[in-house]
Formats: structure tokens, C-alpha cells, sequence
């Protein structure tokens, strides 16, 4: 496991200045045309509430347009720009950071998202952002980036800098580190190594190494240390679970889940699930890649919203040979829209990274629910820490529904079978009461997988 000393991405708070020499966020009018029509009014009107003070009333209209223009770079300039002329820095951050791609939106967005990362002092940040707008190869913002660079440089050198919150707005006391926990397998596989041969694929010679990181919450409130793992904690850890079981039941990948715990200092108090508050910067990925045997050639990572009862997911592919952004992907969804939309994003990041199925005696298929099968791989997730003793007891969810609702879909696939298998297995090792007897898919496979988890 690796060590992230100041993750970046702590909560900032609002109507923060640019510190001297920044220059005046990017202006820009939003084009008529293609949704311009309605979109327009909408943002000047959101203007005038930012003008009136009124910042709540400015983010309903925003989060509206967003919905339906927020992959248009005049939008997100329009938007950026508006926020940082009236002072809401961090507000720049938590709706353009997730949605911002230097190749499709220009560099006007991203100088504005880099002007609110100095003025929130946030200098990893800030530094990603200038490192992507430099790779844009754009001789005639040399004179302006090279600026930005010294302004990180004088951040750096400030003896008042404050440390970065390491979990993302939560307290960081002195010493304290999050740790990278590297889930290499499928979680579910964990108890059924005897049966290695029967479910795991056979590998290429020359694996592609690829990361899925935890995904980062912006804006999301964080909870007590030590208390149990929300809707939301908990899905930005399945997530990149569920990708990399996906990329491990291929022949050219060796996959990796990194999944992040906090370590209080000295052991004085007990280690603690942690939410990412801001996205992984090129130098927790560097970190990542330093503190892995082999290195990385990808890593991906994202972050999830949920506002109103609006989910919206966010994945990048990174290249690690040069930290180069090459792809970003977005999708959003509702309670009764969630499977199509995981399901949609899935096979865009399969298609993209020349996915194939790997020949195996056990055939991998996708969940016909995605949503209830994040909920079990992060039930196996906590499970599984809490038997290495990496975690407490108390930071799981109910292990009991969790249970009863793997149990209640292990008929449905060889997958939930065994996936219910290991879980009740290490529930009942950490002293669990053993649950009523579940229907299991009808397999040798699966008979074999519970004479192994008895």
C-alpha cells in the first residue's frame, strides 16, 4: 500500500479573492444555436442572482443548464467565468472541475479552473491544471502559463500555507496518512483461491497495467471519523471495484482497485474508511505509480455528484508514461435510469480500451443489475478489510441487509452465486449470525465454490 501525505481536494469555502497577479477570470457569451436559445437566458439570469448575492438561487439555474449543455465549452467559460468575476472561486471548482476535458473545451475554461485553484491555495491542483493547459501545445498562452507557474512557485514558498486537508475537507491531524489499499483480483474471488484455475482467466505475457481509482465526492459532506460508510462512500469505492473485475476477465490487462483508508498517527485511534473530496492530481498518480511494484501504463479516475436526485458519474483515462489525459467520460442518471447508465458507461470505457473477453472455464458477463451488484461488491469490500483487520467492525454498513439482498439474487448468475459465497462465508468468520439458506444459480461451479466456503 502507498501513502498520500497531502491529497489534494479539501472543501473550500466561498467568495475567495484571486490572490496578486492572477489575472480576470475568461469572459465569454454563450452562442445561440444548439440549445443557445434557452440557455442564454437562463445564464444571464443566473448572472443577475449572482450579482443580487443571491448564490443559491445562481446554482439551481446552473445545475439546470448543466444538465443538458454541460459538455459545451462556451457554457462552462460563460459559467466559470460569471462565478470568478463575483468572487465564488470554489464554486468554479465543485461544478466546472468534474466536467472540464482541455481537448474538447479549450484552454478559456481552464484558466478560469486554474485562477480558482490559486486563489483556494490549492497548488497540486492548480499545478495538474497548468501541467494539461501546457500540453495543449499553444504558443500564444506560453506568456500567461508560464506566469501561472510562478504564481504556484510563490504559493509553494509561503511559510503560511496552510496543509492540505488529506481526505478531502475532512480533519487532518498531524501524521495522519491515507493509505492505498490495491485490490488486484475481483473482492468477491477473495476465499476461493483454491479455485483459481476454474474462475480466473489465463494471462498474456505482456500485461497492459491499469488503476481504477476511489472515485472523489466534491461537495459531498463528510462524515465522522469511524462512522459507518455512506450511499455515496460507499459507491465511490465499488466503482472502480466493478471496473477492474471487468478488466481483469480480459487477457491483455493486469488491473488494480485503489481504495483509500485513512491512518489516524501513533494508532491512537482506529483506521477509517475516507472520501476523496477533490480528484486525484498528477502527483497522487505519480505517487500511486512510485509505490506499486511495476508501475501503472493507465490509471483512471472520476469523480460522482449526486444533487436534487441527480447521480452524475465522471471517469479519465490517464497514460502514466507522460500524465496525459486522453479520455474522459460522463453519465448521469436517476434511481429508476441507473442500471442503463452504468451499464452505457462501462461499455464506453471497455470499447475505448479494447476490451475482449479472456477464454476461461467460468464466462464473465455483465450484471443485468449494475446498481445492486456495486452494493454487494462493496459489502465484500468491507468484509474483506474487516477480516485482514484493516478496518473496524463499525465502519461497515448493515452486513444483515447486505446479506439478505446478495442472498436474494444469488439464483440470478453464476457471479452472484459466488459473490454471496465469499460474503457470508467472512461475515460468519467475524462472528455475524448466519443468514437463512439462499437459492444458489445451479452450476458445478457453483456447487464446487460452496464445499470451498464452508
Amino acid at each position: 500500500m502507498g501513502f498520500f501525505d497531502r491529497f489534494s481536494g479539501q472543501k473550500p469555502s466561498g467568495g475567495t479573492r484571486p490572490p496578486n497577479g492572477v489575472h480576470e477570470p475568461v469572459q465569454a457569451e454563450v452562442a445561440s444555436g444548439g440549445g443557445g436559445v434557452v440557455t442564454k437566458p437562463k445564464l444571464v439570469a443566473a448572472r443577475e442572482k449572482l450579482s443580487a448575492g443571491d448564490l443559491v438561487g445562481a446554482m439551481a439555474i446552473y445545475e439546470e443548464v448543466l444538465i443538458g449543455a454541460g459538455d459545451r465549452a462556451d457554457v462552462l467559460v460563460a459559467i466559470s467565468g460569471d462565478l470568478g468575476s463575483h468572487g465564488y472561486v470554489a464554486e468554479i471548482v465543485e461544478l466546472i472541475a468534474p466536467r472540464y476535458d482541455a481537448d474538447r473545451h479549450g484552454p478559456a475554461t481552464g484558466l478560469n479552473l486554474l485562477q480558482a485553484y490559486l486563489a483556494l491555495r490549492n497548488t497540486d491542483a492548480a499545478q495538474h491544471v497548468l501541467d494539461i493547459l501546457f500540453g495543449l501545445n499553444r504558443p500564444e498562452l506560453a506568456d500567461r502559463l508560464h506566469g501561472f507557474s510562478n504564481a504556484i512557485g510563490e504559493l509553494l514558498m509561503a511559510p503560511d500555507q496552510p496543509e492540505q486537508a488529506a481526505a478531502g475537507g475532512g480533519a487532518s491531524a498531524e501524521g495522519s496518512k491515507i493509505a492505498l489499499i490495491s485490490i488486484s483480483k475481483p473482492i468477491w474471488f477473495y476465499g476461493l483461491e483454491a479455485m483459481a484455475a476454474q474462475i480466473l482467466p489465463p494471462k498474456e505475457t505482456r500485461l497492459r497495467r491499469i488503476a481504477f481509482a476511489q472515485l472523489a465526492l466534491p461537495g459531498h459532506g463528510h462524515s465522522a471519523p469511524g462512522a459507518p460508510e455512506d450511499e455515496l462512500g460507499r459507491l465511490s469505492r465499488a466503482m472502480p471495484l466493478w471496473l477492474a473485475e471487468a478488466f481483469y476477465f480480459t487477457a491483455a490487462y493486469a488491473p488494480v482497485a485503489a481504495i483509500g483508508i485513512q491512518t489516524p498517527p501513533g494508532g491512537a485511534a482506529e483506521n477509517h474508511f475516507v472520501a476523496f473530496g477533490g480528484e486525484w492530481t498528477i502527483e497522487n498518480m505519480r505517487q500511486l505509480v512510485e509505490t506499486t511494484e511495476g508501475g501503472f501504463d493507465y490509471i483512471v479516475t472520476g469523480a460522482l455528484r449526486l444533487r436534487s436526485g441527480d447521480y452524475e458519474l465522471f471517469l479519465r483515462i490517464w497514460e502514466v508514461k507522460t500524465f496525459r489525459e486522453r479520455k474522459t467520460f460522463n453519465v448521469r442518471w436517476t434511481p429508476a435510469t441507473v442500471d442503463a447508465a452504468l451499464g452505457r458507461i462501462l461499455a464506453d470505457v471497455r470499447s475505448y480500451m479494447e476490451w475482449s473477453p479472456a477464454s476461461a472455464a467460468y464466462a464473465y458477463t455483465l450484471p443485468a443489475q449494475p446498481r445492486m451488484w456495486l452494493e454487494t461488491l462493496g459489502a465484500s469490500l468491507g468484509l474483506f478489510l474487516a477480516e485482514k483487520a484493516i478496518l473496524p467492525l463499525t465502519q461497515l454498513a448493515s452486513v444483515d441487509s447486505d446479506l439478505r439482498a446478495a442472498g436474494e439474487r444469488a439464483a440470478k448468475s453464476e457471479a452472484d452465486a459466488l459473490a454471496y459465497l465469499t460474503l457470508r462465508a467472512r461475515a460468519v468468520k467475524l462472528g455475524f449470525p448466519e443468514p437463512a439458506a439462499a437459492v444458489l444459480m445451479r452450476s458445478s461451479l457453483v456447487l464446487q465454490a460452496k464445499q470451498v466456503s464452508s
